[in-house]
């Protein structure tokens, strides 16, 4: 039997003082003062001995030793059989030998954990846990906190889709994409929603019982816009916490690109409803930040699946470039766009270029990209990106000339004349909201 080297110096007590475990010969000056060897060999080191024991054993077993087994006794403890000999104390022999053998199994023990620690024993279940490929939320929110960004983590967007139903007031929605609700809810058949708190209960009877106390009917936050049964909300993340964290687990159910669901405080949310004898129903929505140093006037857009392809989402942008214009500002929707979203600006965008072009061409009045862009509040690139893809510049006399082909027109004029809800300008109440910088203290 090897035994392992130890990993730091044992002392045990025996006779009149501390004994080292440093061997002495039977006879020697050492052994016979017993206590003054112990004294002066104190500091001596406890592995030392045993390396000492383990070559005398390979040599020759010690006289006297015929029953200790594979010359251990070559060890600590045949030494300080010898010292407790020399020092006339032979009459607690056999339980003092007992008493020696205990601090070197324990030192094993501390020297197996400590070959545990060094394969990464105990400390590799919290080393994986916190592993740089496992997707942290901390280090997510921290990440949105410092950059102020609404581009999702990509390892999050691989994530495996958790819910397959949702049910938010009369609607069952199939969900498109992973969101981070809490993991008892996960991989259930349906989860149920309130449509005016957006609270999530696993069992129906559950959201029954909720909607007996939840006096909502409408969107928390002010009312800034009615005309005929639409309605628009400003809601500050700041205020209603819980409100816009359950807004953007719902919204992550449907955008893949979305990361914002915890940190709502830099941003103010625009819920568009439709109301009814039951009251206002959520149709959608879009958020902006409270100070944006790009000019961005929205950082997320949706219009729930229940209600898309009716107008609606036009509706929104339109709304939002409504509040650029209060503002005096231009604005763009920040980048990078979801595939629907982009089909929607851009029909967008080329529907109002289109339709101010030919109101002045009726006129005879000239635009230029700046002209354009200050009656839209739409930004110049913006304004100029839609007129390379209706491929209306076009290169004349030493300079580019704004032209539109008969389909473009033909497409413009076919879709005015559809009836379409439209932005009334005079049933908007709202001024711009100013920050200050203890307002805007979000770190």
């Amino acid at each position: 039997i090897e035994y392992p080297k130890l990993k730091k110096p044992k002392t045990v007590l025996a006779g009149i003082g501390k004994e080292t475990g440093k061997g002495s010969e039977p006879g020697t000056p050492g052994a016979a003062n017993g206590g003054r060897v112990a004294k002066n060999n104190r500091k001596s080191n406890l592995s030392k001995a045993a390396t000492a024991g383990k070559a005398g054993d390979a040599a020759s077993p010690a006289p006297g030793t015929p029953g200790t087994p594979s010359g251990a006794a070559a060890g600590p403890s045949a030494v300080a059989g010898n010292k407790r000999k020399a020092s006339a104390m032979d009459d607690a022999g056999a339980s003092q030998e007992k008493d020696d053998q205990v601090p070197i199994v324990k030192v094993n023990g501390e020297d197996e954990d400590e070959d545990d620690d060094g394969q990464g024993g105990e400390d590799t279940p919290a080393q994986d846990e916190n592993g740089a490929g496992e997707y942290s939320k901390e280090r997510e929110i921290e990440k949105l906190r410092t950059s102020g960004s609404m581009t999702q983590d990509p390892h999050e967007v691989a994530r495996v889709k958790n819910l397959n139903l949702i049910q938010i007031g009369k609607h069952e929605v199939e969900t498109w994409y992973f969101s981070p609700y809490p993991v008892e809810y996960a991989h259930l058949p349906i989860i149920y929603i309130c449509e005016f708190c957006l609270s999530y209960f696993p069992a129906v009877k559950q959201l029954s019982r909720h909607r007996t106390k939840c006096s909502l009917q409408h969107p928390p936050g002010n009312e800034i816009y009615r005309k005929d049964n639409i309605s628009f909300f400003e809601i500050d993340g700041r205020k209603q916490k819980v409100y816009c964290r359950n807004l953007c687990l719902l919204s992550k159910l449907f955008l893949d690109h979305k990361a914002l669901y915890y940190d709502v405080d830099p941003f103010l949310f625009y819920v568009m409803t439709v109301r009814d004898e039951d009251g206002a129903h959520l149709i959608g929505y879009f958020s902006k930040e409270k100070e944006s140093s790009e000019q961005y006037n929205v950082a997320c857009i949706l219009t729930l699946p229940q209600y898309q392809r009716m107008g609606y989402g036009r509706l929104l942008i339109a709304f939002s470039y409504e509040l650029s214009k209060v503002e005096k500002r231009l604005g763009s929707p920040e980048k990078p766009l979801s595939d629907l979203g982009l089909l929607s600006y851009r029909a967008f965008w080329s529907e109002a270029i289109v339709g101010l072009l030919l109101e002045q061409h009726k006129t005879g009045a000239e635009l230029s990209i700046d002209d354009i862009a200050s009656r839209t509040a739409f930004q110049p690139t913006d304004v100029l990106h839609t007129l390379q893809t209706l491929n209306a510049l076009k290169y004349y006399h030493g300079q580019y000339v704004i032209v539109l082909s008969e389909t473009v027109i033909k497409n413009a004029e076919r879709a005015m004349k559809k009836n379409r809800r439209e932005i009334d300008p005079r049933a908007l109440v709202w001024k711009p909201i100013h920050f200050t910088a203890t307002q805007l203290r979000f770190l």
